[in-house]
């Protein structure tokens, strides 16, 4: 069973007991689970070819399903990217602008990097966590960290330590316990080049975001948009196989409240029997269990934070069908929409 290291991740450094530990096990080939801002991460040393082969191993990962590397600070790059001072002048803000945080960025990759980490691409995804637990940790380890989400392949991605020792604890070395992820979704991947950039996975950073701080197109890559049905070898996770699916049928209904909420009632009612949950703006009066963000709470970033966790509830609760009003995709919505789309197998509606 791995070992759990619970950290305050508001504590001061002298406090953050566990990490020298779960550094060494990470830098010597072990794998370790740990927070960051966005879901939980499965690390293993990305120099490490058995280490990496192991992470596909233990969460049954398509071979061809490329890993995001993390890095402490800038000083890191060079030992996952070739030739980082040749970087488009674009890619270089966006690292100024939005890291630390979730924001991936495609670029081409070190020999240094082991193959398994980008099958197939002469690219990797790199960022850096806004998470001082996973940074300290990787500057720690004294070594890149190549780190999916931590959890079963096609499960919901996992926001708390809990989670993770569900679907991975008999496997893995050793899981940071520090507390509940603040965004929930995972990083936005992009590829940016001198005249424009492409997102390849919708995340925490929006396109507007994007457009408004490097002032090129952003469009997103034709596996987004539907036109391009053959992915290939991929440049970034998320983009092909089944992802972040409960065993719970979902369901997802998104436009005018209203009609979304008529639309849930008459699924109900042709479900007689059936066990179900509904996760909307406002709370839901019917019977089923229901979830619904504080008053005041703006609906796309509750839903976002607390998707995956809700995920994972309902299905501990043994439901049926999950119910969810979606939101339009745009801004952080469109993230939230993406992985929507993929839990549901499809199953989202425009009313």
């Amino acid at each position: 069973m791995a070992k759990v290291w619970q950290v305050n991740p508001d504590a001061s450094d002298a406090e953050w007991e566990g990490l020298a530990q779960a550094a060494t096990l990470l830098n010597n080939g072990g794998l370790i689970a740990f927070p960051t801002e966005t879901v939980y991460g499965l690390g293993a040393n990305a120099e490490r070819e058995e280490a990496v082969q192991r992470i596909f191993l233990v969460k049954e990962r398509p071979a061809d399903n490329p890993l995001i590397v993390h890095i402490a600070d800038l000083a890191q790059l060079p030992d996952v990217v070739a030739n980082p001072d040749e970087l488009p002048a674009p890619a270089r803000r966006a690292m100024e602008v939005f890291w630390p945080g979730p924001l991936t960025l495609i670029l081409p990759v070190s020999d240094r990097i082991a193959a398994a980490v980008h099958p197939g691409t002469d690219t990797v995804g790199v960022r850096m966590p806004n998470h001082d637990l996973a940074r300290e940790l990787i500057r720690r380890a004294g070594c890149p960290v190549a780190a999916p989400s931590a959890n079963k392949s096609g499960r919901p991605s996992p926001t708390l330590a809990s989670d993770v020792i569900e679907d991975l604890g008999a496997e893995i070395d050793g899981v940071i316990d520090g507390g509940a992820c603040k965004v929930g979704i995972e990083s936005t991947v992009a590829r940016i080049g001198d005249d424009k950039a492409v997102i390849y996975r919708p995340g925490g950073i929006t396109r507007e975001q994007l457009q408004e701080a490097l002032s090129i197109p952003v469009e997103l890559a034709p596996q987004l948009t539907g036109e391009a049905t053959d992915a290939g070898n991929v440049p970034s996770p998320g983009m092909k196989y089944r992802h972040y699916a409960p065993d719970a049928e979902v369901h997802v209904w998104w436009g005018d409240g209203a009609r979304v909420l008529v639309a849930m009632m008459e699924f109900i009612d042709a479900h007689p029997g059936k066990s179900l949950a509904v996760i909307s703006e406002r709370p839901f009066a019917g019977r089923c269990k229901s979830w619904a963000p504080a008053p005041g709470e703006p609906y796309d970033a509750a839903l976002a934070q607390h998707l995956y966790r809700l995920l994972r509830e309902f299905d501990r609760s043994h439901v049926d069908y999950i119910l969810v009003q979606g939101v339009a995709p745009d801004g952080v919505g469109a993230a939230v929409m993406n992985r929507l789309q993929k839990a549901s197998a499809g199953r989202v509606y425009s009313v």
